[in-house]
Parts: structure tokens; C-alpha cells; sequence
């Protein structure tokens, strides 16, 4: 079992162990020597728009030039540039400092291999062997003359964009389509207008303007209603929103409904099937039961993961398949990058539409979403005490599904980045799946 690092890394609240300045010196230095000792001589780091990325950014620099590795500083960029960049600059490994959804006070550290890949847990574990060496017996340092040395690439989201760019077929354009872009005040706030401004989209651009403490603030794809707004004050074809670090994307068709990850990926699975893909989805226990549905209605194969883009991952190279996705948002197209990416996976979305000639509205018509309820229940972690395998909680679980029978679903989980019990029912009803997730939530306030 890991004890730091969750579904998406290392996170928690900045100034709180383990997110402090001392703890990521140690876990920069514990990861060189785990990678280094695997070839690793430099390490490319990025990081999001809170202001402590600037603390953390310095601390993980300090603990990989102390295990002998390099870095290489880009500054402000999306998680999947940053995973596109550590191939591109032949780096050996990728950090990103971001805590993706979460409110400016929370941080977090991420560490790729070589390819934009995430960990093994195999990996992630020898690390946490090193960093608990490096907290009971304090850190070394390699000789003077084999410290790491740190240098900052300018051109980073010059070459991103580029990147990004290329991923709409060169004979399409987003001219004569008007789009409103939320950024999240994050990561891909100079990025994503970019792309699609130079990609020839009359462009509205909104929450793009960070400040180090207003990332995901009543914004971005956790926070939908400013873009639904914009986009129907604009009278604007779609609205994209992004997350803090741009590896989750959700949209707007032009009446103002969201277009979530789940119907997003469909419409993928759709136009890869019509271009003969022979392969299968891979989605979560998450997953709303329409989107298996409608894939089964066109002869796609769906298995679900555990709830994690590094699950979806896993079991897209165990099946060999391509297309992988969230409904929060995490979509995997393995042929087009090498992680969840919220720019290409749009871009991508965007070629479908515009290869169909279909709004937004009319493409998504053929997935119908049953009613799912989630809420997130915070709890105070109690040792020796597991809220989820609490008698009483499992027997009104047990009475929620013998009162939906076949026609819903029940699941709990933990949240692999906060403290937080996820409740999801799904029903043929939205009032009974509303109801029966209360009921359950409640045993846990």
C-alpha cells in the first residue's frame, strides 16, 4: 500500500504535511534516486498558477540536484504539456505541480516517466521507501561535482500549442465557429486562446486571468454555470471549460446544457468506429449505464476501470484498446497523446462536428444519460476506522439496491485526493436517484 501518493500523485493542503517545502525537497530527492538509479538524468517540472508553486517548484529543484539529477524549469503549463514537453526535450522524467480541480490552498506533485507516462505503482512505492529513509534519516547529497544543475526553457508553450495545433486535420477550420473558453484561471490560461483563436475560432475567453489564488474559483470544468452563461450571452456555437491543469475537459452545446466526459467520449468512440476502429472503451465504475448503452447500440466493447485515469490507462494497454475516458472529464486518446488532455481531447470533438457538420447538440442526441446523483460527503479520518465498512452503512446500501433492483446502481468510494466519501446512485428516475443518494450520505454526516 502507498502512503503518499493517491490516484494523481502527492496532494494536500499547502503548509500541512506532507505539502510543505522540507517534505518536497525530500520526495524530489527520493525520486532521483529511484530514477536516476533507472537512467533518469533530468527531470522537466511545470506547474499550474497557484502560488505556492513557486515554494514547491524550488524545494523539488533542491532535492533532485541533491540525488545528482537536472531540471529543467517551463513554468505555468497544462499536466499534458508537460507530459508532450518531457519527450519533446529528451527529458527523462516529468513533474508537475498542480492539485488539478482543487481550491487554490491545496497543491500537489506528479511525477511522469519518460513517454508523458504515469508511474507504476511498483515505482511510486520504491520512491516512498526512499522519502521515509530520507524523513527518519535526513537526506544526502552526491559530490559538488555531480549535483544537478537546473536551467528554465522559455519557448515551452510556444511549442505546445504548436502541438496542439496539429491535431485538427490540416483541410478543416474553426472558422465561422464562435466559442467561449474557460481556463480556470489555470494552467492553460495563455495556451488554450491560443489554439483555437490561431485555429481560426471567433474566440470569447473568460476566467484567464490568474492571480495565484482564484484557480478553479466558481470556474473552470468543476464550476459550469459562468460558461453556460457566456455562452448564451454570446449567442456562442459551444463553450469548452478546463480544469486547473487542462487534463479535464467538459463542454456546452449552444442552448447552455453541459455536454459532460462521458458523452464526450461517445461521440469519440462514434466517429473512431465510423473510421474502422475495431478496438473497444474502457470507462470507470463511474461511468453513467447511457453511455454503455449507446456504445453496445454501435457494436463497441466496454469494460469499466477503477475510478483513476492511471486505471483507465492500465486497462487500455491490457486490452490494446485506444479510447478511455471519465465523466468528469479525463478523456484518453491513445492516438493523439500519450495522457488525459483536455485541449486535444476538444480539438478532437471539434474535428468530429465539423467532419458530421453537426452542432454540439444534435451530435450527442443518440447517447441518453440515466439521472445520477453524486455527493460528496467530507470525513475525519478516524485510524483503525474504515466509514465504509460501517455496518449500518452497509446495510441502507444494501436496501437502496434491492429498491432499485436492475434498473440502478449504487457506489461508494473514497476520493484519492481528499478526504471525502463519493456517493453515486444512478436510477431510471432523477428524484429516486436523488433520494436514495441522500439517504445514504447521510450516514456518514
Amino acid at each position: 500500500m502507498r502512503q503518499y501518493f493517491g490516484t494523481d500523485g502527492v496532494r494536500g493542503r499547502v503548509g500541512e504535511f506532507p505539502m510543505t517545502p522540507g517534505f518536497a525537497m525530500k520526495l524530489g530527492w527520493a525520486a532521483g534516486q529511484v530514477l536516476g538509479a533507472e537512467g533518469v538524468k533530468e527531470v522537466l517540472i511545470g506547474k499550474d498558477t497557484r502560488a505556492s508553486g513557486y515554494m514547491l517548484e524550488s524545494a523539488l529543484e533542491a532535492g533532485f540536484s541533491a540525488a545528482g539529477v537536472n531540471v529543467a524549469l517551463v513554468g505555468p503549463l497544462p499536466t499534458p504539456g508537460v507530459a508532450y514537453l518531457t519527450s519533446t526535450f529528451r527529458a527523462d522524467a516529468g513533474v508537475v505541480i498542480s492539485a488539478s480541480h482543487n481550491p487554490f490552498y491545496d497543491n500537489g506533485i506528479k511525477i511522469f516517466a519518460q513517454g508523458g507516462r504515469k508511474l507504476t505503482d511498483e515505482q511510486e512505492q520504491e520512491i516512498e521507501r526512499w522519502l521515509q529513509v530520507a524523513i527518519e534519516g535526513g537526506m544526502t547529497c552526491v559530490e559538488s561535482d555531480k549535483l544537478g544543475k537546473a536551467r528554465r526553457i522559455d519557448d515551452a508553450a510556444g511549442r505546445y500549442i504548436e502541438y496542439c495545433k496539429a491535431v485538427l486535420p490540416g483541410y478543416l477550420s474553426l472558422n465561422g465557429l464562435k466559442i467561449v473558453v474557460d481556463s480556470a484561471n489555470g494552467a492553460a490560461y495563455k495556451v488554450a486562446p491560443a489554439v483555437y483563436s490561431e485555429l481560426g475560432a471567433e474566440l470569447i475567453s473568460i476566467h484567464d486571468k490568474p492571480n495565484g489564488v482564484n484557480i478553479n474559483a466558481h470556474c473552470g470544468a468543476t464550476a459550469m454555470q459562468s460558461l453556460r452563461a457566456a455562452v448564451l450571452e454570446h449567442q456562442a456555437d459551444m463553450g469548452i471549460a478546463l480544469d486547473g491543469d487542462a487534463d479535464r475537459l467538459m463542454m456546452v452545446d449552444h442552448t447552455g446544457i453541459v455536454v459532460d466526459g462521458d458523452e464526450l467520449l461517445y461521440l469519440l468512440a462514434k466517429d473512431a468506429k465510423a473510421e474502422g476502429y475495431n478496438g473497444g472503451v474502457v470507462g470507470t465504475k463511474m461511468s453513467n449505464l447511457g453511455l454503455e448503452q449507446a456504445l453496445a447500440a454501435i457494436d463497441v466493447p466496454f469494460k469499466r476501470a477503477k475510478v483513476g485515469d492511471r486505471y483507465v490507462m492500465a486497462q487500455l494497454k491490457k486490452t490494446g484498446w485506444r479510447l478511455g475516458g471519465e465523466g468528469s472529464g479525463h478523456l484518453l486518446s491513445l492516438d493523439h497523446a500519450s495522457t488525459g488532455d483536455a485541449i486535444i481531447a476538444s480539438l478532437r470533438v471539434l474535428t468530429c462536428l465539423l467532419q458530421q457538420q453537426a452542432t454540439l447538440f444534435e451530435a450527442k442526441q443518440d447517447m441518453q444519460k440515466l439521472p445520477q446523483t453524486l455527493i460528496n460527503v467530507r470525513y475525519t479520518a478516524q485510524q483503525g476506522h474504515d466509514p465504509l465498512e460501517d455496518p449500518a452503512v452497509k446495510q441502507v446500501v444494501i436496501e437502496v439496491e434491492q429498491l432499485l433492483g436492475q434498473t440502478g446502481r449504487v457506489l461508494l468510494r473514497k476520493s484519492g485526493t481528499e478526504p471525502l466519501i463519493r456517493v453515486m446512485v444512478e436510477a431510471v428516475d432523477a428524484g429516486q436517484a436523488q433520494a436514495c443518494a441522500q439517504r445514504i450520505a447521510d450516514m456518514f454526516t
